[in-house]
Order: structure tokens, then sequence, then C-alpha cells
């Protein structure tokens, strides 16, 4: 199901899953949207406004829908084998399948976990890296929730029973301005969240971490603690400062374990950045790609 009418849609087979993404844009340097995990998640539910801007700049846009999320296939048995990783290898996957030698990277939340773990495995594939507000980022360098989890924000994504009312209960949560939650995006996300095959994607994934928590070797694998800040890929991370679902004293303690990775707070703004403040999230993005 498409939002808005400002960008297109395709299909491609990444490694064997067939892979649906969104895309705007014919001529220039290709950037690659990861979004972020959540119920009914897609390239263009996440990325509906920065897709058509980046291509009138001068991009190429592509944002795929990850695997088991938005009308990707739906791979239940791939999170007990990587969890996190098999994000990341999929998307690996989707920009070798479309043959892009060398892209700009965007992700938030998860996506941004995905698009900064891309960055560290494929260093020589990515010009440049934008990360908005991850509280998966934090928790692979070690850090916790400053409230516990107890906020509405992630009691929703909890308490998430795949009903349409449930959908729009989680995206009022992440989404601060509430003109951005239209009935076309509860409908979509609802329908792409009830799919064949979902649920129970979304109950091996969330095995998978609480495994993760308990096996020292599991948790290794999806931690950046090294990694990260020895990042030289040039890389900016921004977050909303009314975050209620990865709260903004997470990413001030982030950055003081990221001295290499400038960071900046939006006003407004909450989990989806670049939905509450579009016009100044794209021209960031599109500043920080256009520089030397």
């Amino acid at each position: 199901m498409k939002l808005g009418s400002s960008y297109h849609n395709g299909w491609v087979l990444a490694n064997g899953v067939r892979t649906h993404y969104s895309w705007a844009g014919t001529e220039g340097p290709a950037v690659v949207l990861c979004h972020g995990g959540g119920p009914g998640s897609s390239g263009g539910a996440g990325w509906r406004f920065m897709l058509p801007a980046l291509a009138e700049a001068g991009f190429r846009v592509y944002a795929p829908d990850q695997i088991s999320m938005g009308w990707t296939d739906a791979r239940p048995h791939a999170w007990p084998v990587l969890g996190h990783q098999s994000l990341v290898n999929h998307v690996s996957d989707f920009i070798d399948a479309l043959c892009l030698d060398e892209v700009y990277l965007v992700g938030n939340s998860q996506g941004a976990y995905v698009a900064a773990k891309y960055t560290i495995d494929h260093p020589e594939r990515v010009r440049k890296c934008f990360l908005i507000g991850s509280a998966t980022i934090a928790m692979s360098m070690g850090l916790e929730r400053p409230d516990g989890g107890n906020n509405a924000a992630f009691q929703a994504l909890l308490h998430y029973d795949y009903t349409e009312e449930a959908m729009r209960k989680f995206l009022t949560a992440i989404i601060n301005d509430p003109t951005k939650v239209t009935d076309e995006l509860v409908r979509a996300r609802h329908v792409a969240a009830n799919r064949p095959g979902i649920r129970e994607s979304m109950q091996a994934f969330q095995d998978y971490q609480s495994r993760m928590r308990r096996e020292p070797q599991l948790w290794d694998r999806f931690s950046l603690k090294d990694s990260l800040p020895q990042l030289k890929v040039p890389t900016e991370f921004i977050w909303g400062i009314d975050d209620s679902f990865a709260p903004v004293e997470m990413g001030h303690e982030l950055e003081k374990l990221l001295p290499n990775i400038p960071f900046s707070y939006i006003r407004e703004a909450g989990h989806q950045c670049q939905t509450d403040q579009p016009e100044l999230v794209n021209r960031m993005v599109i500043e920080f790609f256009r520089q030397e």
C-alpha cells in the first residue's frame, strides 16, 4: 500500500529474498534509507517525506522494506541465526542487487543500527552516514533506557496486539505531530503488520533478543562498543528533544561515548525526526551529503 504519490515502488530479489522498496530520482549519487522497527514499518511509511526531497536535490533514493517488514518476504527462520545482523545482511544484499557500488546511508531507530553496522562492515562502500534517534545503537553501546522503558511509547510497543487501534496508539506515541498520523498511514501499517508470517517473524526476533541478553557470544556480535567509536566514515547523529520512545537523555549519554560523531538535537521532534520536522531534517541530510 503506497503512501502518497511522490515516489515509486518496486521489487528486487536480494539473495533470494523478494524485497519491496520505495524509490525516487533517476540520477545522481545513491542514497539508501533504513527504516525503524515497530509494527508495520516500511520504507515508504518511514521515509515518505525524505524520498522526494532528496530526489529533488539530485540524489537517487532507495528505501527498502527490511526483511520480514513492510511487503518484503517474511522470514521467521532468519532471526534465530543472526538476529540484528539479518537486517544488516539483507540491506547489504539489497545494495548488491541494485548494483550500487557506493552509497550514502540514512537510518532511523533500529534502522540507524542497521546503517551504522553496514558502514562498519563495509566502510569502502559508504560515503557518509546520517543517523536519527536510536535506542538500539545506545543499547549496543552498553546504555540502558533512563526510565527503564516505563514510558507510553515503549509500553505501546510492548502491548501492541495487531489491531488498528493499537497501531494508532503506537504511532501517536512515536510521532509527536498528530497531523502526521493520518488514517492512511495507520491503515497502511496495520495491513503490513498483519501479512502472513509477520507475527511469527516478530516473535522470533523478540525471542532472539531475549537470548542475546543471556548469551555473551550473541551480545558480542550485536555490540558496537569497540567498533562505532573507531568509525572513520563521516557520520552525523540527530535526536528528537521530545523523543518519548528513546528519551533524549540516551542521546546525551551516547554522545559522550562517540566523540568522533557530531550530535544535534531537534526541537519539537519525537522518535521520527524526519516525520515531525521533515523540512529541517531533509535540509540537514542534503547539506551533510553535499559537503566535501
